[in-house]
């Protein structure tokens, strides 16, 4: 919002939110507060459980004016109350888990995430005494089956990493309300822009800020945005007691790439659905996932939901013994597209994603559960995070190898 409370465009939003020229040099760009303790002038206790809203910085674990200023803007772009920046994404993961759950609760978590998500789940929960149930949420039906009196938090993503498969967002909310319990969702694949969370119920919407929101892969970073008294809770306990505070160098990279956001995800989402349209045409390439094409099996649910399908694209080239011979070419001939793992970057990036390698330890499905897996990846996929190159030379780069 402006000083007369109008409210702003997302690319304004995403330019000014948080800044100001500096009070004493009246330097237009925000600056880099390197400081790890600031000077106080008055009595202030030595715990941060004497710090409110109206306290100054102390302590840069326990607030930094470069972080605050990144965190304003990451609320302010997502439509939250508040925000809460951490040193990654898997920080922003451990921070929701280990702030909500505890001994004896129950958690229901997406069967399909990104992989250091599922790991955190499956092997270090249940150490902690946490029940955890993890569902299918393509079909709201598997959720309601799995809720218990017991279950405080459903942490679903959407779209999934790495096949792109969507969750009906109000659907899953509204189970979960229902329930009692909180619903956190990973929004990486889909940036702030890509679909509005908020709007749809989501309480706790996590990003891996080194994607999308940084986007220009120099700096690594986590955000969790949601109501202010959630996001306060996350501080207290995350922030201060696990320590995993984001760095105000990479707070400042970060900020830097959130002011073009807006206009990243349009190009992201052209460049994606050019190279998309192009792969469909392939003899080579067996199936193409992306929310953007009439072909996704969700895609009613993607032009309801997404307002930005995005840049991530999913594609079979058919057995995982192709798919292993294709990635030794990309990784010898590719000549624009990087082969490399992440994604959200300015740059293209493509790695392969073989099914029974992450099943044998992310993942574990079995069943059905792994069949609707397989219905996406087949025998693995190659994840392409589409970047900002002209359109006609990545697929000059991909026809080189295809």
């Amino acid at each position: 919002m402006t000083k007369t409370n109008q409210p702003m465009g997302p690319q304004t939003t995403a330019i000014h939110a948080g800044e100001g020229p500096d009070p004493t040099t009246g330097a237009s760009a925000p600056a880099l507060h390197m400081s790890s303790t600031f000077v106080v002038e008055e009595a202030a206790g030595f715990s941060a459980h004497d710090l409110d809203d109206n306290s100054g910085f102390l302590y840069s674990r326990w607030g930094n004016p470069t972080v605050a200023m990144l965190e304003q803007k990451i609320a302010a772009v997502e439509g939250a109350e508040a925000c809460l920046c951490l040193a990654s994404g898997m920080a922003a993961a451990s921070a929701m888990f280990f702030t909500f759950l505890s001994a004896g609760d129950h958690a229901i978590v997406s069967d399909v995430s990104y992989a250091g998500v599922a790991e955190l789940a499956r092997e270090t929960l249940p150490r902690m005494g946490i029940e955890v149930s993890y569902v299918d949420m393509s079909d709201p039906a598997n959720l309601a089956a799995a809720l218990r009196d017991n279950t405080k938090l459903v942490h679903c993503e959407t779209p999934v990493n790495p096949i792109c498969r969507l969750t009906d967002l109000v659907a899953v909310a509204k189970l979960a309300h229902d329930a009692g319990a909180l619903l956190s969702c990973d929004a990486t694949f889909a940036s702030p822009l890509g679909q509005d969370c908020v709007a749809l119920g989501v309480d706790l919407i996590m990003h891996s800020i080194t994607k999308y929101i940084g986007g220009h892969g120099d700096a690594v970073g986590g955000a969790i945005c949601g109501r202010r008294d959630l996001i306060g809770q996350l501080r207290a306990e995350a922030a201060i007691h696990h320590g995993g505070v984001l760095s105000p160098f990479n707070a400042w990279l970060i900020a830097r790439g959130l002011s073009l956001l807006p206009l990243r995800m349009r190009a992201h989402y052209e460049g994606a659905m050019a190279v998309a349209r192009w792969l469909e045409d392939q003899p080579s390439v067996t199936k193409v996932i992306y929310p953007g094409l009439p072909s996704h099996p969700q895609y009613e649910l993607s032009q309801r939901q997404m307002t930005n399908p995005g840049g991530m694209i999913a594609f079979q080239v058919g057995s995982a013994e192709q798919g292993t011979a294709l990635t030794t070419r990309m990784a010898a001939e590719l000549e624009v597209i990087h082969h490399a793992v992440s994604l959200g970057h300015h740059r293209s990036l493509i790695f392969w994603m073989g099914t029974d390698g992450l099943m044998e330890t992310s993942f574990h499905l079995e069943g059905q559960q792994l069949e609707s897996y397989r219905a996406y990846a087949g025998d693995g996929v190659f994840r392409f995070s589409v970047g900002l190159e002209d359109a006609d030379d990545l697929i000059a780069d991909l026809a080189r190898v295809l």
